[in-house]
């Protein structure tokens, strides 16, 4: 399980929340810890998801951008595909495009993570049983409506040909199955580009990570040779990028709450292994900050519980307001009001009002809301990227001590093959012959 962006204060900060909230002193997983992980990439000390992910799921160190090659832009083979070729059923469920770098660096190989449609064709010819996300648009056909394919290919279709369940609203996946029998594999698009935040999410058409979580298990648990799912709390790093804690907290909210569906699986079937590790800390989180210009010591988790909406949706409210033709005063009297309604910051400082009333770019006026509750909360980011921080390993289950210590991340693919015996560098060389890695 892999919560994209995750670092240690990010755990701090869903702790902290919790305990206020709730007087709840541990995460799901907290008595899991077992190491951390350092994340550099080949050509860099700051890794992105693609070669992060790569290395988690390959155990091979590679260039910022790869996915599932190497330096030499060779394939190399996944642990999906091994626990293919061993007779196990795969799944990946995640809150990006499914065709996004780190569900792409498992099932499919290409040199470059921007290269989606391609990634969608790959992933489909693949034998993964299950596979719950967003990006439907990598899988239509040019010709319908937004489409962000460049041919023909209607990859749902295609999909529907060889087995799957095509699902795409959260109504649909709890009445998948239905007269069918399990054996049918289940494709779940659930939205044109990335599912929503958490806190934006509409809960009759966009299923939680849990649920997804949990869809996946009940339909790959019953195979005997056992199964290997990935499961991705995506969009933590998202809300990294931009510094928005509210929304960065309540999707690690709702991690905890699928990866306390996985480990209570886990420990029903005393037989399964469940490994959590991030690929990567984003916007260098950090909890507590300067406050006119001098130190204190505090933070405020209780006002991140105010917030309703995440920065971006934030942002195009504001700009329904500018695109009004009311006077510059009633603007910046509404993009005031609407800051309040929706962080709950009751004296909004003029000089963010002044910004937003100007500020132009598809992310800029998302990351111009954000300051506003990081001052509030006395939240501070370093970084609108990721950083170079080591981040926390978490195992339950057979084979959990091996994660003992502090590892490189290519050393998790590299010993999660060796419990599931599957080898690697065999299968690669199969995938560079040419030959059939399934």
């Amino acid at each position: 399980m892999i919560p994209d962006g995750f670092g240690p204060a990010s755990v701090t900060m869903a702790r902290d929340y919790l305990r206020w909230r709730d007087g709840q002193k541990e995460l799901p997983y907290d008595s899991l810890q077992v190491g951390s992980i350092r994340t550099y990439a080949s050509d860099s000390y700051i890794t992105d998801s693609a070669a992060g992910g790569t290395a988690l799921a390959t155990g091979t160190k590679t260039y910022n951008g790869a996915v599932a090659v190497d330096t030499s832009r060779q394939a190399v083979a996944t642990l999906l595909e091994g626990a293919e070729r061993r007779g196990m059923s795969t799944g990946l469920v995640v809150t990006s495009r499914l065709t996004h770098a780190t569900p792409a660096v498992f099932s499919s190989h290409v040199p470059d993570r921007g290269q989606e449609n391609r990634i969608a064709r790959q992933q489909l010819n693949k034998d993964i049983e299950v596979m719950l996300g967003g990006g439907r648009r990598h899988f239509l056909p040019q010709s319908a409506e937004g489409s962000a394919r460049e041919d023909d290919l209607d990859l749902l279709q295609a999909a529907q040909d060889r087995g799957y369940e095509v699902v795409q609203t959260a109504g649909e996946l709890s009445r998948a199955g239905e007269g069918q029998t399990q054996e049918n594999r289940l494709l779940g698009l659930f939205s044109p580009g990335h599912m929503a935040y958490e806190i934006d999410r509409d809960h009759t058409q966009q299923p939680s990570l849990a649920a997804m979580t949990e869809t996946a298990i009940d339909r790959l648990s019953g195979n005997g040779e056992g199964y290997f799912l990935m499961v991705e709390g995506s969009r933590i790093d998202h809300a990294g990028h931009g510094n928005d804690a509210a929304s960065h907290l309540r999707d690690i909210l709702a991690f905890n709450r699928a990866a306390k569906s996985a480990l209570e699986a886990a420990q029903e079937d005393d037989n399964t292994l469940v490994v959590i590790v991030s690929d990567h800390e984003t916007g260098g989180l950090t909890l507590g900050r300067n406050r006119d210009g001098e130190g204190i010591y505090s933070w405020r988790p209780e006002t991140l519980a105010a917030v309703e909406a995440s920065s971006g949706a934030i942002a195009d409210s504001i700009r329904s307001v500018r695109s009004t033709g009311a006077s510059e005063a009633a603007k910046r009297t509404r993009i005031a009001g609407t800051l309040t309604r929706l962080t709950g910051v009751q004296d909004v400082p003029t000089e963010i009002v002044s910004n937003l009333m100007t500020v132009e770019g598809p992310y800029a006026v998302g990351q111009a809301v954000s300051p506003l509750v990081n001052r509030q909360a006395l939240v501070g980011w370093t970084s609108h990227a990721h950083t170079a921080v080591d981040v926390n390993l978490y195992a339950y289950g057979p084979g959990a001590n091996a994660f003992v210590g502090h590892h490189d991340n290519t050393t998790i693919a590299q010993k999660l093959a060796n419990l599931m015996d599957v080898d690697l560098e065999s299968l690669t060389g199969t995938l560079r012959a040419g030959r059939d890695a399934r």
